[in-house]
């Protein structure tokens, strides 16, 4: 039995949009440490707010001030903090109701231990000492020392100097992939210079990248065969935005190829010739770089374009 692979896999990229007048508001509001909710239709209010009304869908505009302390209604606690948490060390998960709004907000809630935590205790926020706009101005809320509630309730026109119109929020996933037994025998033939499918026993079409079930049978593939190295362009794209942490110079073309004996198209960048000459039916062999273990690209072979009748079925 072949080993199964896995490797760490990171998915990133920025997130950014603009804020309406509310969401603009609010986040400009906690830059001045100033909470604001949004009062809805049935007299509720929201926090965080939103711009329509939950319920009805209606449009909203009514900003209310509410307090910087409030009461947790529900919380878990997180044992081990990790890259990108409100707090370093361990801390709750809370869900705390400001004092003057009707729905919570989620946050860190420092404490020293889980016994320290109960739902209905009071809590009020640590303003981080650096305010930008975001909701990161809230470092976390903290135990508070009253008893009561504190007033709130006020209205505010949601004027502020200098107010926040945009924001650009990382989002990102670790995680690790296992390609499974299938892929794992695949990318270790890419390694030896070798590019192996795996026929299906009903069709008899051989799929690459494999599978390990046949998408139009339904039934598990295992008799392997070794295709190309050769393959004919089906199709293909021109990239003009540079990726990120992607060391290629643009424009360049990203192409379909139908290797020699397979019966799917795979994809991959084309190189040795200029991006306005790659064509369709274009005859093209792997590139590989010392080291590697994937083809770096595919380049022409000199040999006279494919029929189109050859390889209509795989665009």
């Amino acid at each position: 039995m072949s080993e199964v692979l896995t490797a760490p896999l990171v998915v990133e990229f920025p997130f950014t949009r603009s804020l309406g007048p509310v969401q603009s508001a609010f986040l400009t509001g906690l830059r001045e440490r100033t909470v604001l909710g949004v009062r809805a239709r049935d007299g509720r209010v929201v926090v965080p707010p939103v711009e329509y009304d939950p319920v009805t869908a209606d449009e909203l505009r009514e900003l209310v001030e509410v307090a910087p302390t409030g009461t947790v209604t529900t919380w878990a606690w997180n044992p081990s903090a990790r890259r990108g948490q409100p707090l370093d060390t361990p801390f709750a998960w809370a869900l705390v109701r400001l004092d003057g709004a009707d729905t919570a907000l989620l946050h860190a809630l420092d404490a020293p231990g889980p016994e320290a935590v109960h739902s209905g205790m009071r809590v009020r926020i640590r303003w981080a000492a650096e305010r930008t706009g975001a909701i990161t101005d809230i470092a976390c809320f903290e135990p508070a020392d009253d008893a009561g509630e504190q007033p709130h309730g006020r209205p505010h026109d949601g004027e502020f100097a200098d107010p926040v119109t945009g924001i650009t929020a990382p989002a990102r996933l670790d995680y690790t992939y296992a390609p499974g037994r299938t892929q794992s025998r695949y990318i270790q033939g890419l390694a030896e210079h070798k590019t192996v499918g795996e026929r299906c026993p009903a069709c008899r079409k051989v799929y690459v990248p494999p599978r390990g079930a046949c998408p139009t049978c339904g039934v598990a593939t295992g008799e392997q065969v070794e295709v190309g190295p050769r393959g004919t362009v089906t199709t293909f794209c021109i990239v003009n935005i540079k990726a990120r942490n992607l060391d290629i110079d643009v424009p360049y073309v990203y192409a379909h190829i139908a290797l020699d004996g397979a019966d799917l198209a795979l994809h991959a960048r084309i190189g040795g010739i200029p991006y306005d000459q790659v064509r369709m039916g274009l005859r093209v062999e792997p590139v590989w770089t010392e080291g590697a273990r994937h083809p770096d690209h595919y380049r022409p072979t000199g040999e006279p374009d494919a029929d189109y009748d050859s390889y209509k079925e795989l665009i």
